[in-house]
């Protein structure tokens, strides 16, 4: 048996790799080394700076349920304050000392023979672990758009993930490619800082009234004197966006009208603030509510309605070095782009982030390829022995993400506490446990929206390359955080 130079990897320092890291404190572990190829913690929060980002979850549930933050200062943070807070964290729990930024990992693979799994970093020497903990997230990789002649524009190229605040928008004939979450946000920022802004929409989101109140300060004193009403106002959040979001989503064949209802309201929020129907009609979803993640904005609709902002609808057919031309022939001068064209998912080089290696030398992308995306409970994966893999298939809760990370941490806890007790060395799940939760997964989706709604027009990156909506966990998010906590542990052969 070989020795580990770390009982435990962890590849990113973001809010998963964070809370996989205060778990293994908890359970006494401290041989801990964190990678990250950024230049400091927050992943995705540290990486999008672009005008306007902000939390899209109310800001009282986007933080661990053991480290409420009393200092929002509004119903949905700006991204600022959860960079802020991932520092917080950091700090408070003493994380740093486990990182190493600027670290960018190329391949793991495991060794059968000595246990260990060898972790390959670019410029660097490879390091061993007992346990690798991959939390490289679910958007973290920018997607640049597959359109002919992008790289022939000889202006300026902006991806939202990449921003660049030293280049000046002010005056500058602008387009923009993408209307999804992203776009929602920073479209109302930059509009009134451009001469002029074509803004190119594949598929339209839907868009809800978005009540974002300043917390006041004596609120917050409130809360930061008395932390059981912010559990409170916690509950209450999760308890409305679960009904609203959640159930109507999973339970769409039994309860249509939840699905129905959210549709009318952004619909009338729509009609409230777009006057012209050829407009409204241009930025009316043809898919059902559900199918692809939906927002929160007031903003957004009367950006389209301003003398210097274009909406259009034709596809792109190729890039030129000063412009944009359609597939009707006609041609948009400009001389920025903006790409608003959100992150790979499913793809190569994200779903995993690089080679990983099991035990038989299978390369997880290329399993998940033949196989179905699975994982059991959306954390462990059959021929990867000693690997959590936090951003998997099935996993996602579809409320805060700090609900899944808070299941994913209880799953960790008690998978490792196992192996201590019993005094083994390493742990898989069986294929037979993975086959019956694959099997559940699929079942439950039966009644979703994603098979019983119109999600063909959607264009949603919740569905992977096989058609299958394999990214939310479609269960109650209590009933998963159960599981989490209570699986079998028969399902694991501990060795």
């Amino acid at each position: 048996m070989g020795t580990a130079e770390h009982e435990v990897v962890i590849v990113g320092t973001g809010f998963g790799g964070m809370g996989a890291a205060i778990q293994l404190g908890r359970l006494g572990i401290e041989s801990i080394l964190m990678l990250d190829q950024a230049d400091d913690v927050g992943g995705t929060w540290h990486l999008n700076t672009y005008p306007g980002i902000a939390v899209d979850i109310a800001s009282v549930t986007y933080s661990y349920s053991f480290e409420p933050n009393p200092r929002w200062s509004r119903l949905y943070a700006p991204g600022a304050e959860l960079k802020a807070y991932a520092r917080h964290v950091a700090d408070k729990y003493r994380l740093r000392r486990f990182m190493r930024f600027r670290s960018t990992v190329e391949r793991v693979v495991y060794d059968p023979r000595s246990r260990l799994w060898t972790v390959h970093v670019a410029g660097q020497e490879a390091v061993t672990a007992r346990i690798l903990i991959l939390a490289t997230g679910y958007l973290s990789h920018p997607k640049r758009p597959d359109i002919p002649g992008l790289d022939s524009f000889a202006g300026k190229v902006i991806h939202t993930a990449e921003w660049d605040h030293e280049y000046a928008l002010e005056g500058k004939r602008a387009a923009v490619i993408g209307t999804g979450a992203t776009a929602v946000q920073l479209l109302p920022e930059i509009a009134p800082r451009v001469r002029h802004m074509v803004v190119f929409q594949r598929t339209p989101i839907w868009v809800a009234p978005k009540i974002d109140p300043v917390i006041p300060p004596a609120l917050r004193g409130v809360f930061e004197r008395l932390p059981i009403s912010q559990r409170m106002a916690r509950m209450a959040s999760s308890t409305l966006l679960e009904l609203m979001m959640v159930t109507g989503a999973l339970h769409n064949k039994q309860l249509p009208f939840l699905t129905r209802s959210m549709e009318k309201r952004c619909a009338a929020h729509l009609a409230r603030q777009v006057e012209d129907p050829e407009l409204r009609r241009k930025l009316t979803p043809g898919y059902s509510f559900g199918c692809k993640r939906p927002t929160f904005s007031n903003d957004y609709y009367p950006t389209f309605l301003r003398d210097n902002v274009q909406l259009v609808t034709d596809p792109i057919d190729h890039i030129e070095p000063d412009g944009i031309v359609t597939t009707g022939g006609q041609k948009h001068v400009i001389d920025t782009l903006v790409l608003a064209t959100g992150y790979k998912v499913w793809e190569k080089g994200n779903f995993p982030a690089f080679d990983v290696l099991g035990k038989d030398g299978q390369e997880l992308g290329a399993w998940w390829d033949a196989n179905r995306f699975q994982a059991y409970e959306g954390i462990t994966i059959p021929g990867f022995p000693n690997l959590f893999n936090l951003p998997s298939p099935y996993s996602f809760t579809g409320l805060s993400y700090f609900f899944t990370i808070e299941g994913q941490m209880k799953h960790v806890a008690r998978c490792l506490g196992e192996m201590n007790k019993r005094g083994a060395r390493s742990f898989e799940v069986t294929p037979d446990a993975n086959d019956d939760y694959l099997r559940d997964m699929r079942g439950r989706l039966a009644s979703s929206v994603f098979l019983n709604g119109n999600c063909a027009p959607a264009n949603s990156y919740y569905f992977n390359q096989h058609g299958e909506a394999s990214l939310l966990r479609p269960m109650p998010t209590l009933q998963a955080l159960w599981r989490a906590g209570h699986f079998p542990l028969s399902h694991y052969r501990f060795e």
